[in-house]
């Protein structure tokens, strides 16, 4: 076959046609990510209670606790903010933020948390027929396993757990709170 420069230029732009759709991103589902989302509504209101969080080894520290969780981007987003204060003196002991979402394209919900100035992402896992979430992270040696469910009385109960090396899990963090509005 004798190329032609009508054939060369014909050949060129169908490769840089193709280039440019390979770049082109998909566009996420944003009906499957509400769907995905709707899962998570347990969690919406404004729940309070206590929590008890480890300070230095073997010495915890007696919070009272507020959670608050709304959807966010018309449901693409929950945004859930946590603050404790000392029940000694009312001294801000505890804040977090997380930001989840779902990745259609994976089928993973994503979560970015705040907190003390520190931010992590991971992934967070539906248990106990969608009334439970979990997560974790590894940080070096260090590594945490947490689960939020609602109990059968409806309150929102957390536990956090941290390894650390070969010692065995221990408790990190436990919350229990009670929805006072929606």
């Amino acid at each position: 076959m004798v190329m032609t420069h009508a054939t060369i230029g014909f050949l060129a732009a169908i490769s840089l046609g193709l280039a440019c759709l390979a770049q082109v991103p998909r566009t996420p589902d944003v009906e499957a990510q509400r769907a995905a989302m709707k899962k998570l509504s347990f969690l919406i209101g404004k729940w309070s209670g206590e929590a008890s969080i480890l300070r230095a080894p073997g010495q915890f520290v007696d919070l009272s606790q507020t959670e608050e969780a709304e959807f966010k981007l018309d449901g693409l987003v929950l945004m859930i903010e946590g603050v404790g204060r000392t029940k000694s003196d009312g001294k801000l002991a505890l804040q977090a933020l997380g930001l989840v979402s779902f990745d259609d394209e994976s089928g993973t919900y994503r979560m970015r948390a705040f907190n003390d100035g520190r931010w992590l992402e991971t992934e967070v896992r539906l248990a106990d027929s969608g009334h439970a979430i979990t997560w974790g992270f590894t940080l070096g040696e260090m590594k945490t396993s947490s689960v939020l469910r609602l109990n059968e009385k409806g309150e929102w109960t957390e536990r956090t757990e941290l390894t650390t090396a070969a010692r065995p899990p221990q408790r990190f963090m436990e919350l229990t709170v009670r929805r006072v509005r929606e």
